[in-house]
């Protein structure tokens, strides 16, 4: 990249922000910075931390401390003292992740909603993402599917009740090792080899009430099938943010952090710290809300054009 397209990357950049900071303020949400060191690792067996070591007096606590990959606990810990809506945009890492769409350190926007589900949610994340793209002269038409009704209208199956081998049968021709794959893989693969890339590039592509399988943070609403209380919104093929009408339940919370375990144990992982100061914040008692995280490094791509994320960083981590 010349100093002129990183300069206007850099500029592209920063008219992002201020369009967020404006956003926020004009809704009365709250800018906080937390923490990115903890105690405590992200357990989700999908994604790895990085971990680093603290040299000084040991009353300090741990001596390992893991950088965040979000912001989500520190701000949950907030929503339980009270402090209300807020949103945090700032750095997060990931270990093991670079490339074209990639980089170990990125940053992150996430925001919470008191007293918000995740469909009210949705309407305000569409909302900002519109406005990011009127700032580059842009438009985009909306399409808001369930999941089920997703699978139904692009590959004709009910992704709750197909099996396997009818879950497989669309990925035939593709280059795949299946060893060892369960049913949710072969239904994200479906979703990033068969849905995704068909994507309109100017549509804003919503994804709601997910398998309870694959409900990560998110609260499960009973039914037949139960579903999982979350949310993936894409620009064009981008996907670009995820949110939950969020799990307020410790007991079960501590439950899916150990499971987590148990399946990074079972692939071979180390065992991580899970965040007991999360767990005793939602003790203490987590209003009901709704939260989202949404990668700006890959808003600015689509704002751009750009299918590299290193055309939207300073410096790329090969050159950080």
């Amino acid at each position: 990249m010349n100093n002129r397209d990183r300069h206007q990357a850099l500029v592209l950049r920063a008219r992002v922000n201020a369009l967020i900071r404006n956003f926020f303020a004009e809704r009365d949400v709250l800018e906080v910075e937390t923490p990115v060191l903890s105690v405590a690792a992200n357990t989700e067996p999908n994604i790895e931390s990085f971990s680093t070591q603290f040299s000084g007096h040991v009353d300090a606590g741990s001596p390992e401390r893991w950088l965040r990959t979000s912001a989500e606990f520190s701000l949950k810990r907030l929503l339980a003292a009270g402090v209300g809506d807020c949103y945090e945009l700032g750095r997060v890492f990931r270990n093991g992740e670079a490339g074209r769409r990639h980089n170990p350190e990125f940053t992150m926007l996430e925001w919470y909603r008191i007293g918000w589900d995740h469909r009210r949610l949705i309407d305000e994340t569409v909302e900002l993402v519109r406005q990011c793209l009127r700032m580059v002269d842009r438009e985009a038409g909306l399409a808001s599917l369930t999941y089920r009704e997703l699978f139904l209208e692009v590959l004709d199956l009910d992704p709750f009740t197909a099996s396997i081998d009818t879950l497989r049968e669309p990925l035939h021709g593709i280059d795949l090792d299946g060893q060892g794959l369960q049913r949710d893989d072969w239904l994200d693969l479906l979703i990033t080899h068969r849905i995704q890339p068909d994507f309109p590039d100017d549509r804003i592509t919503v994804i709601r009430d997910w398998p309870s399988s694959q409900c990560a943070l998110a609260r499960i609403r009973d039914g037949e099938p139960p579903v999982a209380e979350r949310f993936e919104l894409y620009l064009g093929t981008q996907e670009l943010a995820n949110g939950y009408h969020e799990l307020t339940d410790p007991a079960e919370q501590r439950g899916r952090f150990e499971n987590d375990n148990r399946r990074r144990q079972l692939r071979g992982q180390r065992e991580l710290p899970i965040d007991e100061n999360l767990l005793m914040a939602l003790e203490g008692g987590m209003p009901r809300c709704a939260g989202v995280a949404l990668g700006i490094e890959r808003l600015l791509m689509c704002l751009s054009g750009s299918a590299s994320i290193g055309d939207v960083l300073a410096f790329e981590f090969a050159r950080s």
